[in-house]
């Protein structure tokens, strides 16, 4: 096992994270406040190539490879305190461009992928509805075929990039009577088509910056040519989707995770109580280094899990402890950075604050942590529901 990272992976590390601390978190207080996304650093990054990394070649990317990827991102975490940028990030790159990278047809590749890579358009996917949460394949949306169409209806209640979106992969039933495991199918859909009505902004607690919404059809009628990787294909869309995001965006929070230990470690060595460093205190020690073991056994189960990507493996099990792990030591991180700081950490200036909004929200999207366990709890042979 060589964990050694090579020079040109070393190399985007750097340009990524040098690149965000300087350009990706201006007025971020402010913005985050408002709660607007910022179109400005969207397009920086896609400047410098962030959203088209996975691309192949022949559509205008650099087909960078997993592990890559992987170490990228955490450039990316590190560097932007914007974590509502980082997640439309990796829902453009996951839910829309990897879905069509895998399953779509030379016409669909063409057609999307150069300007998706490009950041010229952005991508979204939408699965969760009302009633169809933890329990992701209880959709109702339905798909029925007429003629060379399919007729869409129905909702989906959270669409992470859905009021910014071009372009969204939706999951709709297409064959009840077959279930999960082949009556559910993805459509590409476009935001200017006839029958699809994208929501209001919701307001969140945290990832204030990042636009969700919810999606509405009502007769929408797509051409046989939206369909995505054949009829019933829609779990395996899911799932390739989900080890991709659980690997790619916790990356990104184990970026971010190392950032709030190196700013803990910096603050507990400046900041005196009782004629001493509080670093010196065990109760404060004590959370560092429980936030380092954190991130150092994040970081392997990520490279292991982008390792067998890499060799063409199924990482489901892989991908589920990575979220796991990494969603629980970046809530945690956060909340213990709080405690450190103290009322400094309370005030919004200081960006502690914000971090633990925004963390508390990682052990939800991407599959609740519960989920995760459930998810492990069968690979080991237990029902885990």
């Amino acid at each position: 096992m060589d964990f050694k990272w090579n020079n040109e992976q070393l190399a985007i590390h750097k340009e990524i994270k040098t690149f965000a601390e300087k350009e990706l978190n201006d007025d971020l207080i402010d913005r985050d406040n408002a709660g607007t996304f910022s179109l400005d650093g969207w397009r920086k990054c896609a400047n410098i190539g962030i959203q088209g990394m996975p691309v192949p070649n022949e559509y205008g990317g650099p087909a960078v490879d997993i592990l890559t990827i992987i170490h990228a991102m955490e450039g990316l975490g590190y560097g932007c305190k914007d974590n509502g940028l980082i997640h439309a990030i990796n829902s453009h790159m996951w839910g829309c461009e990897i879905p069509i990278i895998k399953f779509g047809t030379s016409r669909q590749k063409e057609a999307y992928l150069p300007d998706l890579c490009k950041g010229k358009i952005i991508g979204a996917h939408a699965v969760t509805e009302p009633d169809a949460g933890s329990d992701v394949f209880s959709i109702k949306t339905s798909a029925v075929k007429d003629g060379e169409h399919y007729v869409l209806n129905g909702s989906k209640s959270i669409c992470s990039n859905g009021p910014i979106a071009d372009v969204i992969i939706v999951f709709a039933v297409t064959n009840p009577g077959r279930g999960f495991l082949g009556g559910i199918s993805g459509f590409i859909i476009e935001k200017d088509t006839a029958g699809l009505q994208i929501g209001e902004p919701l307001g969140k607690m945290g990832l204030k910056t990042l636009p969700i919404s919810e999606l509405f059809f009502d007769d929408c009628r797509l051409s046989k040519d939206n369909l995505l990787g054949g009829e019933g294909s829609g779990l395996r869309i899911f799932n390739e989707t989900m080890e991709w995001e659980r690997s790619c965006l916790f990356a990104c929070h184990a970026g971010t995770i190392e950032r709030i230990l190196n700013d803990c470690v910096k603050y507990a060595k400046e900041r005196h109580q009782f004629g001493q460093p509080i670093g010196n205190y065990q109760a404060v020690s004590n959370k560092v280094a429980d936030i380092k073991k954190n991130l150092e056994l994040g970081k392997l189960i990520l490279y292991k899990t982008g390792w067998l990507k890499s060799q063409g493996k199924s990482v489901m099990l892989e991908s589920a402890i990575a979220k796991l792990f990494i969603g629980e030591s970046f809530k945690s991180a956060a909340l213990d950075a709080l405690q450190i700081y103290g009322s400094y950490g309370y005030m919004s200036e200081m960006g502690i604050e914000k971090e633990v909004r925004d963390s508390l929200a990682a052990t939800i999207y991407s599959g609740t942590s519960e989920i995760q366990r459930n998810i492990i709890a069968r690979s080991l042979g237990l029902k885990g529901a």
